[in-house]
């Protein structure tokens, strides 16, 4: 037998963590009710906080990409956080209220009363990814809050900065009680994501959910799962061929790409090839005349990431497929330390292209024709279930199938990823792509308990009056008469 391996993650790291844990536990135990008062006031300093480091957080982000535009930076990370917040705390009041709900015959006759009251679950944590490494913490926050929750946060280590940001704002603007940061590389992710907390929301790569929901699965935690996915993108005959391309072109370079709901691949009519990557590179042009020192073009994050398209762009040239980068200022890419990818199009790649297989996440955009509509929903419907999907065109028939035929966390219509900035929709996914959602009022319930309460009449006996209380006679016998009949 060999030897037992000492426990990688057997830290100061993680007693600090399991301190933590034990501290918010148990003070949101001694705080009893939590107020709309409180959580408003948590609301409210977190809004505060966030708007008076706008710029810094921008600058941090920044750094840890190498180049990311302020103003992606301060409409993405920050603006999205802050209209999450604001929302929450607009509807709270309405969000708390006990919902009534119907009691069963005759017991609502004799005075029996049943509600849905919503309650919140303790301590919960949220694993953050690098993308938006500001928004994908408090966007998810604003319902861990709103929802009366403690919280402890893990920002991604491949986002320092920001992350490092993250904890100093956190750290002055709440007690360790209320909210907490931890950071760290791997071994401290894994340890977070095994405590036993009372919900759990991770943002990130289908591969790593995997192994976040086993750590979880250990001690019963439930978890929201926001990941990714192929979300396609279909282009009806009867679509404005020049403005589906130009919202697909400004949703794809969002971010250099770097978005969970950015279109992966575009499906298109026969025919159209050639006009459709005409109009891209138009708009790309016009969005960016050059690239390389372009402050608004974002880099990839890393060395790894960069490698990462560049081995799709490779074994999709070796497979074949046209590639047409779009490089407007014709810039020479072999001098390039801030290791940016030009947009890319990937024209008609075979099904097992890399490109085809896996969530591209950065500039690369395959697009493959189609003869028939019905056979773009048979094409979608063959591969794991998206977090987004979105289609171009003016026949209702059609649309109608895509919406009804397919399934994908959410969709759009005439347009990419809008339907995430709807603070009032849930966002999540579905199967591979996600587990439950946040936003608006689903997110408050995702992070509550619903607790079923019945509330029995004094003095009426009902257990009696419905047949319930032994010894069982004509009273039972006229529920179960009344109950067993079609």
């Amino acid at each position: 037998m060999n030897a037992p391996q000492a426990n990688p993650i057997n830290t100061d790291a993680e007693e600090k963590m399991l301190e933590l844990l034990r501290l918010q536990r148990e003070s949101y135990l001694a705080q009893g009710e939590v107020s709309a008062e409180t959580r408003i006031d948590r609301l409210d300093r977190t809004i505060d906080v966030l708007v008076a480091n706008a710029e810094k957080i921008s600058d941090a982000m920044n750094s840890d990409f190498g180049c990311r535009p302020r103003q992606v930076n301060l409409m993405t990370d920050v603006t999205g956080s802050l209209e999450n917040l604001k929302h929450a705390k607009k509807h709270l009041r309405r969000w708390m209220k006990a919902e009534k709900r119907p009691s069963m015959f005759p017991l609502g006759l004799l005075g029996g009363r049943s509600s849905i009251q919503y309650q919140p679950k303790g301590v919960v944590g949220v694993i953050a990814p690098w993308n938006f490494p500001l928004g994908m913490v408090f966007e998810p926050l604003a319902g861990v809050i709103a929802a009366g929750n403690r919280a402890m946060i893990k920002p991604s280590e491949f986002t320092p900065a920001t992350s490092a940001l993250i904890d100093e704002m956190v750290s002055k603007t709440f007690d360790p009680a209320e909210i907490a940061v931890v950071t760290g590389g791997p071994e401290v992710g894994q340890a977070f994501s095994s405590l036993d907390f009372d919900h759990m929301v991770f943002t990130g790569a289908t591969s790593v959910a995997r192994h976040i929901m086993a750590a979880a699965s250990k001690n019963l935690v439930p978890v929201t799962l926001e990941l990714g996915g192929k979300s396609p993108t279909v282009i009806s005959e009867t679509a404005d061929l020049k403005e589906a391309m130009e919202r697909i072109m400004v949703g794809k370079m969002l971010n250099a790409g770097q978005v969970c709901i950015a279109p992966d691949y575009v499906m298109l009519p026969e025919g159209k090839m050639d006009e459709a990557v005409a109009l891209a590179k138009e708009v790309v042009a016009e969005m960016y005349p050059s690239l390389l020192a372009n402050e608004q073009y974002t880099a990839m994050l890393n060395e790894r990431h960069f490698q990462r398209m560049q081995k799709n762009i490779d074994d999709a040239n070796e497979r074949g497929a046209e590639i047409v980068t779009i490089n407007p200022a014709k810039e020479d890419f072999s001098v390039n330390p801030t290791q940016k990818i030009p947009p890319t199009l990937i024209l008609n790649p075979d099904d097992d292209a890399l490109c085809m297989q896996d969530e591209i996440f950065g500039p690369l955009l395959p697009l493959k024709t189609y003869t028939k509509f019905e056979d773009v929903i048979s094409y979608i419907n063959a591969r794991p279930r998206p977090l987004a999907a979105y289609y171009f065109g003016k026949d209702s028939s059609e649309e109608h199938r895509f919406l009804t035929g397919t399934t994908s966390g959410g969709a759009c219509v005439n347009d990419v990823m809008f339907h995430m900035l709807q603070k009032d929709l849930p966002f999540g996914g579905v199967g591979p792509s996600g587990m439950g959602s946040y936003h608006g009022i689903e997110g408050f319930k995702a992070f509550s308990h619903a607790k079923s309460v019945y509330k029995q009449p004094g003095k009426i006996p009902v257990t009696k009056l419905a047949g319930f209380m032994p010894p069982y006679g004509d009273a039972s016998e006229k529920s179960i008469k009344q109950k067993v009949k079609v």
